[in-house]
């Protein structure tokens, strides 16, 4: 069983490249909209969770207006993005079980799911070394979006003077 402050060091290193990348989205939704920054930051911020930017950027991707080329490569971010953002909503809304040493076990989501005569809450799952492999691919994986994020936005003529 990894170590709390390991598992706690890649809760927040998720967090942080996740923040970093999402915010990336406000330079996406100014190419898109064709507005500047300043005006893509009040969007940004007016939507208050992943969820919704995403949505924009990618109804923002679908517009006829939009290059195909454009189209492709937001759409194809903004799916893996929304992949990752799974195990980014995991470790941001679930609780933590502890053994008897006191390190975290297990997570367990905080959601319901239910059917038609049950309904049940807390999916918990083992905080082992192959969970720790996926939470560090994971990290992995959203810097690459990001990194491909800054190559799309480098590309933009909105943003050639700002950057």
């Amino acid at each position: 069983m990894p170590a709390m402050s390991d598992i706690l060091l890649r809760v927040g290193r998720l967090n942080y490249v996740w923040t970093n990348t999402e915010s990336l989205l406000i330079y996406i939704i100014a190419h898109l909209l064709n507005v500047e920054k300043d005006a893509a930051i009040i969007v940004f911020l007016t939507l208050n969770t992943t969820r919704a930017r995403i949505d924009l950027v990618e109804r923002l991707a679908k517009l006829s207006s939009t290059p195909a080329e454009d189209s492709r490569a937001v759409l194809a971010l903004m799916g893996r993005l929304k992949r990752e953002s799974k195990m980014r909503n995991k470790y941001n809304h679930c609780i933590y079980s502890f053994d008897e040493n006191g390190e975290i076990s297990s997570t367990q989501l905080m959601r319901l799911v239910e059917d038609d005569r049950h309904v049940k809450y807390g999916k918990v799952e083992q905080l082992d070394l192959r969970e720790i492999e996926r939470l560090e691919n994971s990290i992995k994986e959203i810097v690459e979006i990001s990194k491909a994020l800054w190559i799309f936005i480098r590309a933009s003529p909105r943003f050639h003077d700002e950057l």
